[in-house]
């Protein structure tokens, strides 16, 4: 697909990946004027009528619109997870098919996988057993939309791909303690520990649970790589191939953002799923993507740009 002459809706445009994304269609050399970003203050895609408008006379939607958080907000927020991101999502694949959108990008989320997903995770292995609990809604009604896009590919011819990103992470990145994942979690606390002159910090779970992470702007080279070059019903994990341990990352945080205090473990606190690493061989041989930023050079970035703005 040729995006330069293409009308892209993108949904989620003003959220944490969205402006990412559209940094990259513009150097890609599309027009500012083909690129429509609504805001969720005016059309709120919940609502079939707004799903309905926005998709109106756009070539390629992509699906970025989301309520996500952290696994405390995951687990206090599971039905307003399950029932936004379903509703969202379901709606907005009909919407793009009837008004005869060309493709649609579908964003679904590594919170998918089974619980004990052997490692690395394999997309084969994305029906394998039950999410972790406290992610669960938010994974299911993801993985939904999976089905729907096969589903009409298979009756209606539509082009629908679905895409499963590893956590995201990088400047601009949701630093609210309440809804915040946990690179984002970890920077403001030890960078707010580290200003206030506190010798130690408190953290969830034991620190032994593991991780991968991508670099948010990689994340988008991802996307836009798979909406010009991906036209299959397979998902595609979105990734690198690392895997670290909470207790690991913490301490890289601290040691880049020159912390010296102690870490505390709070283990009735939970850690959520044992262990998270893609293996993310289909996604570059389907399209060419590969992680490009390091991520200690990630973090760095992530870190100055929370100490810069203190939000």
């Amino acid at each position: 697909m040729d995006l330069k002459k293409k009308k892209i809706l993108i949904t989620g445009a003003h959220g944490f990946l969205g402006g990412f994304v559209i940094q990259k269609l513009l150097e890609l050399g599309v027009p500012d004027t083909n690129l429509y970003t609504p805001t969720f203050k005016k059309y709120d895609l919940r609502e079939w009528g707004n799903c309905e408008r926005v998709v109106k006379n756009q070539d390629l939607v992509i699906h970025l619109a989301a309520k996500v958080g952290g696994i405390g907000f995951n687990k206090e927020n599971g039905a307003e997870l399950f029932y936004d991101n379903i509703m969202m999502g379901v709606q907005m694949i009909e919407a793009a098919r009837l008004s005869g959108a060309e493709k649609f990008v579908a964003l679904g989320t590594v919170c998918a996988y089974p619980k004990f997903t052997p490692v690395p995770f394999k997309e084969e292995n994305l029906w394998n057993g039950y999410p972790e609990e406290t992610n669960a809604p938010y994974g299911i009604a993801k993985k939904s939309l999976l089905v729907q896009l096969q589903s009409y590919r298979d009756q209606y011819g539509f082009n629908g791909i679905f895409l499963l990103p590893i956590n995201l992470y990088g400047p601009g990145d949701t630093f609210d303690p309440s809804r915040s994942h946990v690179v984002p979690a970890l920077i403001k606390k030890v960078c707010d520990a580290k200003k206030e002159g506190h010798d130690h910090i408190e953290l969830w779970g034991t620190g032994k649970a593991t991780r991968g992470f991508l670099y948010v702007e990689d994340a988008a080279e991802g996307i836009v790589l798979a909406a010009q070059k991906y036209d299959k019903p397979d998902p595609v994990n979105l990734g690198s191939s690392l895997e670290i341990s909470i207790k690991d990352l913490a301490e890289m945080i601290c040691r880049l953002a020159d912390f010296k205090g102690e870490i505390r473990w709070d283990h009735s606190k939970p850690d959520g799923q044992p262990r998270r690493c893609l293996d993310v061989s289909r996604a570059e041989k389907e399209f060419g993507f590969k992680a490009n930023t390091s991520f200690e050079d990630g973090l760095k970035r992530t870190i100055d740009w929370y100490e810069k703005h203190n939000v």
